[in-house]
């Protein structure tokens, strides 16, 4: 059986994973992720080199690189990497000229999404759209089977995507990117709000952090969600809202027969997948005349990007 590697560079450690054909990952290696952009060359090479390794170094046919940022047309070159000073890094020719590989590389997102079509909740679908609810916002596009990256290989980019006219101020520089208003950055910021202005509301989630409304973090939120607390659940409730209004205008522009909802947020399943699919149907235009997208939750959790890149590189 054909395998590969696929590796996931994260902020604190960059994992490489031998993957079979059926998507099932049969061994791992992982190294802290270092400070400096050439150390995370040589990082992602000695992770290589111990997944490789855990097979007794033979039976690799190519190396899969998930990267945070835009990656060119190519699968070669991280064009802008946010989080790493990567300004057109080439990162296929160093890491090939390290392994002795074909290595590809690939923005983080859409190798989650391609991991997702092809092994998780996307199996079935030929045109499929995924939105990562995490920290930020992210996505990727399948359409006839295919991973649509644009021409210049930076399509799918959904969380700067303006959905506020001069709306809050994003990292990007941008003001009302989607981001803002769907993403786990944006639940703490309206769990914060709520709880600030009707602590009585929220004393369970008051009382998961230090009593304040600025200490709620994110897993506060969740865990006071489920207990029933009222400004958590509608903390869920309106990011719910604005990303289900965001499904309906993808569904506008790509008409899918499926959306995959992914990310940490989604982790919380059907007390965040309902409301977006109430505010996906209650926003799609001619929405009681024509066929709905479903609205999925994600399988593959973390390892969807591993995966999804190494299945790419599979494919050349």
């Amino acid at each position: 059986m054909a395998l590969s590697i696929g590796v996931d560079i994260g902020g604190t450690k960059i994992a490489a994973g031998v993957v079979d054909e059926e998507g099932t990952i049969l061994d791992t290696h992982t190294v802290p992720t270092p400070s400096s952009p050439e150390g995370i060359v040589d990082a992602i090479c000695a992770a290589v080199d111990g997944a490789r390794s855990n097979t007794g170094g033979g039976d690799i046919e190519a190396i899969g690189i998930g990267a945070a940022g835009y990656v060119d047309d190519k699968r070669a070159t991280v064009i802008f990497a946010p989080n790493i000073d990567w300004r057109h890094e080439p990162l296929k020719d160093k890491v090939e000229q390290r392994v002795g590989l074909p290595v590809v590389v690939e923005n983080d997102a859409n190798a989650a999404a391609w991991g997702e079509y092809r092994f998780g909740a996307g199996r079935g679908h030929h045109d499929v759209i995924v939105i990562t609810l995490g920290t930020g916002l992210g996505g990727g596009i399948i359409m006839g089977n295919k991973l649509r990256r644009g021409r210049f290989g930076v399509a799918a980019e959904f969380g700067h995507v303006r959905v506020v006219p001069d709306g809050l101020l994003c990292g990007c520089g941008s003001q009302g990117c989607w981001e803002q208003y769907a993403s786990g950055r944006a639940l703490v910021r309206y769990a914060r709000q709520r709880a600030a202005a009707t602590p009585d509301q929220a004393k369970i989630l008051l009382g998961l952090g230090d009593g304040t409304a600025d200490g709620i973090q994110g897993q506060h939120v969740s865990a006071a969600a489920r207990q029933g607390d009222s400004v958590a659940v509608d903390s869920f409730r309106e990011l719910a809202r604005w990303a289900g209004a965001g499904l309906a205008d993808l569904a506008s522009l790509f008409d899918p027969s499926a959306f995959i909802v992914g990310g940490g947020v989604s982790d919380e399943g059907e007390l965040v997948l309902e409301p977006i699919r109430k505010s996906f149907r209650r926003r799609l235009v001619g929405s009681q005349w024509r066929p709905h997208a479903q609205v999925l939750a994600a399988q593959l959790g973390n390892r969807a990007g591993l995966v999804g890149a190494a299945d790419l590189a599979r494919q050349g």
